[in-house]
């Protein structure tokens, strides 16, 4: 009966470990401006200078072509909003400087889609009361993401159908 108990823990303890490593091996999005689920500061909003948050990436997977990454802000009055859109990132960036204009983003290749706001680039937070949550979604394709500008994120979702290798995200709350 001993022996039996020893090795279901011991299985048990192996099976904890590797689901752990997997854990550790996911792919991460972050920002170094607030932590998960904190406030992101207000240079980041309408009610600042509306700058672009700054990202970090690690762990993507292995034959990641191009990045995805979308912006939504699901509290609002209309369901969830676009904040920012930007594709064609690519596979081996670590890092998206905050405070980059549509000419930065674009000297590096990266495509900007359109927001809800009704134009290309970064809308940072901008609720009309209350506490809203901003989710910051990163996408690892398997192609690349070289699509003509403007894209919705609607059209840019239906185009990486079956080419989403990862998804990793990074979640901030702004209030007025």
């Amino acid at each position: 009966m001993k022996n039996r108990y020893l090795f279901l823990l011991a299985l048990a303890l192996s099976s904890f470990s590797a689901l752990r490593g997997q854990e550790e091996s996911k792919m991460k999005v972050w920002s170094p401006a607030f932590k998960y689920g904190g406030e992101i500061p207000e240079k980041y909003s309408c009610d600042g200078a509306n700058l672009s948050i700054p990202l970090y990436f690690a762990l993507l997977p292995e034959g990641s072509r191009s990045l995805v990454l979308i912006m939504v802000d699901p509290d609002a009055p209309g369901g969830d909003f676009v904040h920012w859109v930007l594709y064609s990132i690519p596979a081996g960036s670590k890092v998206l400087p905050g405070g980059m204009g549509s000419a930065q983003i674009n000297e590096r290749g990266i495509r900007e889609g359109v927001n809800d706001f009704g134009e290309s680039g970064y809308g940072g937070p901008c609720p009309p009361s209350g506490t809203h949550r901003y989710y910051i979604r990163l996408y690892a394709l398997d192609i690349p993401s070289d699509f003509e500008p403007g894209l919705s994120r609607e059209a840019l979702l239906k185009r990486m159908e079956g080419h989403v290798l990862a998804e990793a995200e990074w979640m901030g709350t702004y209030s007025r």
